[in-house]
């Protein structure tokens, strides 16, 4: 599986514009909060912010920092999933987590090495009980829940295709 798939299935999740009161990331378009955009350039409505605008944050913030082409596809779509959603740094601390490197939130070479003599299976698993455990921690779990749960069932359906037998 490549970056390519990667974002498609990401922004399958993400869907277009919204910009829910109870949502702590405010107006977001493609998965991408205004305060994101910004930050990288974009300056024009939230509502009209172009895919490919956001196609190009994706890769930049979050694929390239948890080296999503160095990591085998099955967790790394996993882990650039829960960048998008969690941040970056707690996605990585938590496949430093299942592979018992330092969590220090930056995936390295020591990270890498841990993941290359792990099963994909038993990462993707670990990876999505951990994700789906701080879910249902987050106050805002009994508003968004149901979304997330979709979310982690479809991840799962998604390992189910991308893990080698």
């Amino acid at each position: 599986m490549s970056w390519l798939v990667s974002i498609e299935r990401v922004l399958g999740h993400e869907g277009g514009y919204t910009n829910n009161p109870k949502d702590p990331g405010g107006e977001t378009n493609w998965g991408i909060t205004i305060a994101v955009a910004r930050a990288n350039g974009y300056t024009g409505p939230m509502k009209s912010m172009p895919r490919e605008t956001a196609v190009a944050i994706y890769k930049k913030l979050y694929w390239d920092t948890i080296k999503g082409d160095q990591l085998p596809s099955a967790i790394a779509f996993q882990v650039f999933d829960a960048g998008v959603n969690h941040g970056v740094a707690r996605a990585s601390q938590w496949l430093q987590k299942c592979v018992g490197t330092a969590q220090d939130g930056k995936i390295g070479p020591a990270t890498l090495a841990a993941v290359a003599r792990r099963p994909d299976a038993q990462l993707v698993f670990a990876f999505l009980a951990i994700r789906t455990q701080f879910y249902t921690d987050l106050s805002t779990f009994s508003t968004f829940g149901k979304g997330w749960t979709r979310r982690i069932a479809g991840n799962l359906a998604y390992a189910a295709q991308d893990i080698s037998p």
